[in-house]
Protein backbone atom coordinates (compact mmCIF):
# COMPACT_ATOMS: atom_id res chain seq x y z
CA UNK A 1 0.00 0.00 0.00
CA UNK A 2 2.76 2.46 0.89
CA UNK A 3 3.95 1.94 -3.05
CA UNK A 4 0.88 3.10 -4.29
CA UNK A 5 0.67 6.51 -2.13
CA UNK A 6 4.25 7.02 -3.11
CA UNK A 7 3.25 6.62 -6.62
CA UNK A 8 0.46 8.93 -6.65
CA UNK A 9 2.85 11.68 -4.84
CA UNK A 10 5.34 11.99 -7.31
CA UNK A 11 6.08 15.11 -8.67
CA UNK A 12 7.10 15.68 -12.21
CA UNK A 13 10.18 17.08 -12.96
CA UNK A 14 12.47 17.60 -16.21
CA UNK A 15 16.19 18.58 -16.28
CA UNK A 16 17.63 19.24 -19.88
CA UNK A 17 21.36 19.62 -20.02
CA UNK A 18 23.05 20.92 -23.14
CA UNK A 19 20.40 19.90 -25.27
CA UNK A 20 22.01 16.34 -24.58
CA UNK A 21 20.95 14.76 -21.15
CA UNK A 22 17.32 14.75 -20.04
CA UNK A 23 15.86 13.54 -16.99
CA UNK A 24 12.25 13.47 -16.50
CA UNK A 25 10.11 12.53 -13.48
CA UNK A 26 6.55 12.10 -13.16
CA UNK A 27 6.09 9.66 -16.44
CA UNK A 28 3.26 7.58 -16.63
CA UNK A 29 4.09 5.70 -19.72
CA UNK A 30 5.99 5.92 -22.41
CA UNK A 31 3.68 5.89 -25.81
CA UNK A 32 5.72 5.37 -28.13
CA UNK A 33 9.60 6.60 -29.24
CA UNK A 34 12.07 6.41 -32.05
CA UNK A 35 15.44 8.15 -32.90
CA UNK A 36 13.86 11.90 -33.80
CA UNK A 37 10.37 11.45 -31.50
CA UNK A 38 9.44 10.22 -27.92
CA UNK A 39 6.03 10.61 -26.37
CA UNK A 40 5.30 10.42 -22.92
CA UNK A 41 2.37 10.62 -20.54
CA UNK A 42 2.98 12.66 -17.54
CA UNK A 43 1.61 13.34 -14.48
CA UNK A 44 1.69 17.14 -15.96
CA UNK A 45 0.02 15.77 -19.60
CA UNK A 46 1.54 14.30 -22.65
CA UNK A 47 4.94 15.47 -23.68
CA UNK A 48 6.74 14.94 -27.19
CA UNK A 49 10.53 15.15 -27.12
CA UNK A 50 11.33 15.92 -30.92
CA UNK A 51 15.31 16.37 -31.93
CA UNK A 52 17.94 13.49 -33.56
CA UNK A 53 19.49 10.23 -32.65
CA UNK A 54 17.36 10.05 -29.38
CA UNK A 55 17.62 6.96 -26.97
CA UNK A 56 16.19 6.14 -23.85
CA UNK A 57 19.22 5.19 -21.31
CA UNK A 58 16.88 4.24 -18.54
CA UNK A 59 13.18 3.71 -17.62
CA UNK A 60 11.94 3.07 -14.46
CA UNK A 61 7.85 3.22 -14.73
CA UNK A 62 7.49 2.11 -10.81
CA UNK A 63 9.53 5.56 -10.15
CA UNK A 64 8.07 7.57 -12.70
CA UNK A 65 11.74 7.79 -14.31
CA UNK A 66 13.05 8.78 -17.72
CA UNK A 67 16.45 9.50 -18.96
CA UNK A 68 17.16 10.57 -22.78
CA UNK A 69 20.23 10.99 -24.33
CA UNK A 70 20.66 12.82 -27.78
CA UNK A 71 20.26 15.96 -29.69
CA UNK A 72 17.13 17.57 -28.56
CA UNK A 73 15.36 19.59 -30.50
CA UNK A 74 11.60 20.63 -28.62
CA UNK A 75 9.69 19.65 -25.78
CA UNK A 76 5.76 20.10 -26.19
CA UNK A 77 3.10 19.57 -23.61
CA UNK A 78 -0.32 18.90 -24.43
CA UNK A 79 -3.37 17.98 -22.33
CA UNK A 80 -3.28 15.10 -20.12
CA UNK A 81 -6.17 12.32 -21.30
CA UNK A 82 -4.95 9.87 -23.28
CA UNK A 83 -5.12 10.73 -26.80
CA UNK A 84 -7.28 7.88 -27.94
CA UNK A 85 -9.78 8.07 -25.20
CA UNK A 86 -12.00 10.03 -27.58
CA UNK A 87 -11.12 8.57 -30.87
CA UNK A 88 -8.61 11.85 -32.08
CA UNK A 89 -5.84 11.18 -33.89
CA UNK A 90 -2.36 12.02 -31.61
CA UNK A 91 -1.70 15.15 -33.54
CA UNK A 92 -5.09 16.73 -33.50
CA UNK A 93 -4.93 16.28 -29.25
CA UNK A 94 -1.38 17.77 -29.20
CA UNK A 95 -2.38 20.51 -30.97
CA UNK A 96 -5.80 21.39 -29.91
Amino acid sequence: MEEFNSVKQRTHKLTLSSRKICTITGVVDVLSFDVSEILLETDQGMLMIKGSELHVNRLTLEKGEVDIEGKIDSLTYSESGGYQAKNESLLSKLFK
